[in-house]
């Protein structure tokens, strides 16, 4: 009877349209209906902008006059080395959020509400890291006030600051995708919150986001940069004037081209993990 039952609802249930337009529709509809989820529950915002600021200040005044950047120990220059790491930590540290809140829809069934309406499959998914991605750039708006607060400072203009911002919300809409595979991969948003964080501590911290990479051993140095994370930190440095004079820049490729790398990093994770993504949905609601 049970089988006789899901058989008929799968017929029943309404053929999701198709193009493209009709799926961008679709997608622009579940961002919205994030965004206004958001928007009534502003505690998950302040609360996601709290351990940014923390790691701003706490860098910024507790390690910046023990940490040489360009041989100098002057806390006002490794400030400006800082933020661009602090940046990219931030929005990648949203994959987590990504991850639990996916994996909540999936636990309270509203995945499976949506895969009852005549939508685009992928557009539930789209329409999330969407959404997501509008709140990671409002939290990179608010530190990058605090940054100035402290001290930091463009040298390059606003168009390539704009520029420099831009990468890192891609760096940030790349990793949010990996974030959506987990969260359909877990059973609980305990679970995705926990598998969200986990890889990217060591992703973050073996990378040129706080310290130079020219003092970690040869292997760590290589992981570092060619690591993702680490190209757009050094484009959005190179971009906001924050290279230090002096500052030993490495002869990796990555590194020499930050801003093409990171680009490339970034399709490339988008691509993958977006068809891994929309697969695993199709494979989770079938």
């Amino acid at each position: 009877m049970s089988v006789i039952g899901n058989t008929a609802l799968r017929t029943a249930a309404p053929r999701a349209r198709g193009g493209v337009v009709q799926s961008a529709r679709d997608s622009l509809v579940v961002a919205k209906r994030n965004l206004i989820r958001m928007a009534r529950i502003p505690e998950v915002v302040i609360f996601g902008l709290i351990q940014p600021i923390m790691f701003v200040v706490l860098f910024s005044y507790v390690f910046g006059g023990s940490i040489a950047v360009g041989g100098s120990t002057d806390p006002s220059t490794y400030r400006q080395f800082l933020m661009a790491g602090i940046f990219a930590q931030t929005v990648t540290f949203a994959t987590a959020g990504a991850s639990a809140g996916i994996a909540d829809d999936m636990h309270k069934g509203l995945i499976d509400r949506f895969r009852s309406l005549p939508m685009a499959r992928g557009a539930v998914l789209t329409g999330r890291t969407l959404a997501d991605l509008v709140q990671t750039a409002l939290t990179l708006v608010v530190l990058a006030i605090v940054a100035v607060i402290v001290g930091w400072r463009i040298h390059e203009g606003i168009l390539k600051a704009l520029a420099g911002f831009a990468l890192l919300l891609l760096l940030g809409y790349a990793f949010s995708w990996i974030g959506a595979l987990i969260g359909l991969s877990v059973r609980t948003p305990e679970a995705a919150t926990s598998g969200g964080l986990i890889w990217l501590f060591p992703l973050t911290f073996i990378s040129n986001a706080f310290v130079p990479s020219d003092n970690m051993p040869t292997a760590l140095r290589y992981i570092a940069e060619w690591n993702p994370f680490s190209a757009t930190v050094q484009a959005a440095r190179q971009l906001f004037g924050n290279l230090p004079v002096g500052y030993p820049v490495p002869s990796a490729w990555p590194m020499q081209h930050p801003v093409w790398a990171s680009l490339i990093w970034s399709v490339v994770i988008i691509v993958a993990f977006r068809t891994l993504s929309v697969r695993k949905y199709r494979s989770a609601t079938a």
